[in-house]
């Protein structure tokens, strides 16, 4: 069956992910699906294969779908904006929007705590900051919580009850090295298994990554393969001086994993302002706008098409910053 662009419209509330196109079978990753890891599996007994969150979703309408989030200068989000004051460009090429909404809508967010020996002195207040954001949550959110060391591992099934988050949160030890790539495979693995359209990941660590069996350029593909946002915490002391390579690269890391998904990292020097760094993540998953356009030549391979969102803003604003995912995967005869 295919499916023309009215008769996705009118599925519009089926799908609402920071970046997807829409499948001809509307397959969505419930809860029943097969796919996800138990509970107290580890990465170290999934393989690559069994990882690999897939393509994201499509159809030959190819109606693209983009979250976007706006912040002013001392990053706030911007709430009242209209379709008007978009423009989207699919591989330069400006697209007209088919449709435009501000919904605050359920969200599916796995919370990924480093547990390594570094954060031993951190860890009490990032604990605090991750129970600040849950408690600003929308009420039908779910979360699952995964902590990683020397090797990942998920601490329950998703749940919308924040008491029992909390309470796993409690018997966590700091300790061992960072496996923060392991980390992230295994989190959006376990997104497969989320029963809302809108899904992230929040991080939260002190350093690079020095641990892992897996590598940046193989995490980045998988999340830019995905319809997750990713929003970063990195923890550094004030005057943060690197002793290895890998505590070197933390900070860029952390930006450039969350940047390409359309969400953000902030970069902390206090475990003081870890609450507050936390809050503001819960109002910017809040505050998007999901954009919809159906591209001008659709594209019959796989190539990666470069996804552009700029704004038209209101006279009288301040400069606004746009954050929106980088691009998508195109559709293959193979996959339709």
């Amino acid at each position: 069956m295919i499916l023309t662009l009215r008769n996705l419209l009118s599925l519009w509330a089926l799908a609402f992910c920071p970046c997807a196109v829409l499948t001809v079978a509307l397959a969505s990753p419930g809860r029943a699906q097969s796919g996800g890891v138990p509970p107290t599996m580890s990465l170290s007994s999934v393989s690559k294969q069994e990882l690999s969150p897939g393509p994201a979703i499509r159809s030959e309408a190819n109606l693209v779908l983009v979250n976007a989030s706006v912040t002013d200068p001392f990053g706030r989000p911007i709430t009242n904006l209209d379709e008007n004051n978009f423009r989207v460009f699919d591989d330069n090429a400006e697209q007209e929007i088919v449709r435009f909404s501000s919904d605050d809508v359920p969200a599916s967010v796995g919370i990924v705590l480093d547990t390594s020996g570094s954060m031993e002195d951190k860890f009490s207040e990032a604990r605090v900051a991750l129970v600040q954001f849950l408690q600003t949550a929308n009420p039908r959110d779910e979360f699952f919580l995964e902590e990683f060391s020397d090797r990942a591992r998920l601490d329950g099934q998703f749940t919308q009850d924040i008491d029992d988050i909390q309470n796993r949160m409690m018997f966590l030890v700091p300790r061992g090295r960072t496996a923060l790539f392991d980390a992230l495979y295994l989190g959006l693995n376990q997104m497969k298994l989320a029963g809302n359209k809108r899904k992230a990941l929040l991080i939260i660590s002190d350093g690079g990554d020095n641990h892992s069996k897996h590598n940046k350029r193989e995490v980045l593909r998988v999340l830019k393969e995905s319809d997750v946002q990713l929003y970063a915490i990195g923890i550094y002391e004030p005057n943060y001086i690197c002793a290895t390579a890998e505590e070197c690269y933390g900070p860029s890391l952390l930006r450039d994993l969350s940047k390409s998904t359309g969400g953000q990292a902030f970069r902390v020097s206090h475990v003081a302002d870890l609450s507050d760094v936390a809050a503001k993540i819960s109002i910017l998953l809040r505050s998007q706008y999901l954009i919809a356009y159906a591209p001008n030549k659709p594209s019959r391979s796989a190539k990666w098409h470069k996804i552009k969102v700029s704004l038209r803003p209101p006279k009288g604003f301040p400069p606004l910053t746009v954050h929106a995912r980088s691009g998508y995967f195109g559709t293959t005869a193979a996959s339709e």
